[in-house]
């Protein structure tokens, strides 16, 4: 029998609170009635652990960007078409078929059925709608331009994705390499070269080549300790992850990732495309300035770049120019000041800036892909270079054992 719990005022007009069992809602406030109990309020303890057990997993799930992006297109269609902003959420909430996404919508829906804004509802949700999301949806709000604001944050989403998108791929195939050779070396040093070696141990006549030497203290040294190099690796690697997510750990990685060579440019593009991207995205959406550099300075995902938003940001609050400590900060090259600069003196900053997110967004995926088709010759001849030295370890003790054998 379901267990129903309420709060409710005795007929001395005290407070109360307990929990009754009944075959429903309506039998269970009338036994309370009967007990001389005025019910304030009375919900069903099964179902509400239920409810919180979803929404924590809605809180804590994560949804693709383009499920998001989608969701989004959809629900500003609907909003352009007139429809009204809970219809066309419980519209969308029924049309989107990832079950995260779709629960934590419908629950936007009956938040803002309930009197709530939409951007609040939306805020309960930081795992799906971030900060720029939020921003923007209250912005549109308040501007009256929803569908329009909505749109663009479909856009935005998608460049952003796609970007992304472009680095991971381009990406995969060294990744994948690196470790297929990692691996081959580890097999070849753990499993061929001992059991060659064993073969050379029962001609204790033959004298091995230093290098063949060097191969089997090598292999020796593979197999004894392996576990220890492995767990050295490990050990390194949580390290390392650790310092990196520390303060000053952070600090100084930024720092060094902007001067690795190779790596370093692309760091840089990327960062400043998505400072420029988004700070268009934020403004075009009416979002107030100040905001949204605050906003920014959390998107580059840099600390260097962060400090020189920081200060661009002190400027305009003096009401002053951006352009400036962009300039100082030295990260930015000339080409973005400049645009930033005009973007400010002709009221186009917006344009300016997209203008700039473009043309690096085709700058990373051109750099991206020079690099990966420098290092995959690269790797190729690592890999070759390695197996060429192993086998011309064996083979020539093995002609040697081949002749004094013939």
């Amino acid at each position: 029998m379901p267990i129903f719990e309420y709060k409710g005022i005795t007929r001395d007009g005290k407070n109360t609170k307990g929990i009754v069992d009944s075959e429903n809602l309506r039998a269970a406030r009338q036994k309370l009635k009967k007990d001389g109990i005025f019910v304030v309020s009375i919900t069903d303890k099964k179902k509400a652990a239920s409810q919180k057990k979803s929404a924590i997993k809605i809180r804590s799930g994560s949804v693709p960007v383009k499920d998001l992006s989608l969701m989004t297109r959809q629900l500003a269609t609907l909003i352009k078409a007139n429809i009204p902003l809970v219809d066309a959420l419980t519209a969308v909430s029924e049309q989107v078929e990832n079950p995260v996404l779709s629960e934590a919508v419908a629950d936007c829906k009956n938040m803002v059925n309930e009197g709530q804004s939409l951007h609040k509802s939306l805020a309960k949700y930081p795992q799906i709608f971030n900060n720029i999301y939020v921003s923007m949806a209250e912005a549109g709000e308040m501007s009256g331009t929803l569908d329009v604001i909505l749109l663009r944050l479909a856009e935005f989403t998608e460049a952003q994705a796609e970007l992304r998108q472009k680095l991971s791929s381009a990406m995969t195939y060294p990744i994948i390499m690196l470790v297929v050779i990692t691996l081959v070396i580890f097999g070849l040093f753990t499993t061929v070269i001992p059991q060659i070696l064993v073969l050379f141990e029962s001609f204790p006549d033959i004298t091995l080549p230093w290098y063949t030497q060097v191969v089997a203290d090598i292999s020796e040294i593979f197999v004894a300790y392996w576990y220890i190099i492995a767990g050295f690796l490990i050990i390194s690697v949580l390290l390392f992850l650790n310092w990196k997510n520390s303060r000053e750990g952070r600090k100084t990685w930024d720092a060094l990732s902007l001067k690795v060579p190779l790596f370093g440019d692309i760091v840089q593009m990327v960062a400043i495309s998505r400072f420029t991207r988004t700070l268009a995205t934020l403004l075009a959406g009416g979002v107030p300035m100040l905001n949204a550099m605050d906003i920014v300075r959390n998107v580059v995902d840099n600390h260097q770049i962060a400090l020189a938003v920081d200060e661009a940001r002190g400027n305009i609050s003096e009401g002053e120019s951006i352009a400036g400590p962009l300039k100082k900060s030295g990260l930015f090259p000339p080409l973005v000041v400049h645009m930033v600069n005009i973007g400010e003196k002709t009221g186009e900053l917006e344009n300016m800036l997209t203008l700039v997110a473009d043309a690096y967004d085709f700058q990373v995926k051109a750099k991206v892909e020079s690099i990966t088709s420098l290092l995959n010759p690269i790797m190729t001849l690592l890999i070759g270079a390695v197996v060429f030295i192993i086998v011309i370890s064996i083979i020539v003790p093995m002609f040697e054992l081949t002749s004094k054998l013939g």
